[in-house]
């Protein structure tokens, strides 16, 4: 497909935000066409597949940059970081740090509901973007841009078991797998009022992920939040 001269321009100069050389700007430009765009126009490509592509590669560099940085780290708290990095937020902020918004092919509906701005639509663009720098390009050179782009949230989600309390963590963990967020409940209390004794439930989709024991129900929260992080 031949793309206009506005269009071949702009597309330009998100090759130089990204530092990447396509050989085939069309992989690009498929990378932000949205499927409502592509609904519209009979054989129109869309970036669904370049999506599903680009988030198997996301998956693998972070995990490996995440294995490099952490060398002693266990592969639960590898787990967490990497779901905070590749959340639809982290990615979304990515993409509008990009300036993807206004490069998107949307559809008439996509466009007056305000789809530019849309966390879940930005996040799938960085993730075919990244599909499509893949598939025209060295692997060393979506290695890098994989680094680049995600260098500054690799120092922001550092060492999360110094900056993360488990009830925080799990919610994101939860969340990050496209989830609801937690809830507490108390399941028992014992011991004379003056040094109770309390266990809380902490429960997902109806399911009891695990129980903790406290002095308060902060604290039994705290814990039943970290066993349930250990077991998933």
């Amino acid at each position: 497909m031949e793309l206009d001269r506005r269009r071949e321009s702009a597309l330009r100069e998100l090759e130089a935000r990204l530092r990447v050389n396509f050989k085939n700007l069309a992989l690009l430009d498929e990378a932000l066409t949205h499927s409502s765009f592509a609904n519209e126009r009979p054989r129109r490509s869309h970036n669904e597949r370049l999506e599903f592509l680009g988030d198997a590669v996301v998956g693998l560099v972070v995990s490996h940059l995440l294995y490099a940085r952490y060398p002693g780290a266990r592969e639960g708290v590898m787990a967490r970081t990497k779901a905070r990095l590749v959340s639809s937020e982290t990615m979304a902020r990515i993409g509008r740090d990009l300036g993807l918004g206004p490069l998107l092919l949307l559809g008439k509906g996509e466009e007056r509901s305000g789809g530019r701005t849309r966390e879940s639509i930005l996040a799938d663009a960085v993730e075919a973007v990244i599909g499509a720098v893949y598939l025209d390009q060295p692997w060393h050179v979506t290695h890098g841009l994989v680094r680049r782009l995600w260098a500054p949230w690799l120092d922001r989600f550092s060492a999360p078991d110094r900056t993360v309390d488990p009830k925080s963590a799990l919610q994101e963990h939860l969340q990050a797998m496209g989830g609801t967020a937690p809830e507490y409940r108390l399941a028992a209390t014992s011991g004379p009022d003056h040094a109770k004794i309390f266990v809380m439930e902490v429960v997902h989709d109806g399911r009891v992920l695990a129980t903790g024991t406290g002095a308060s129900k902060k604290e039994a929260e705290q814990e039943a939040a970290r066993r349930a992080l250990e077991s998933l």
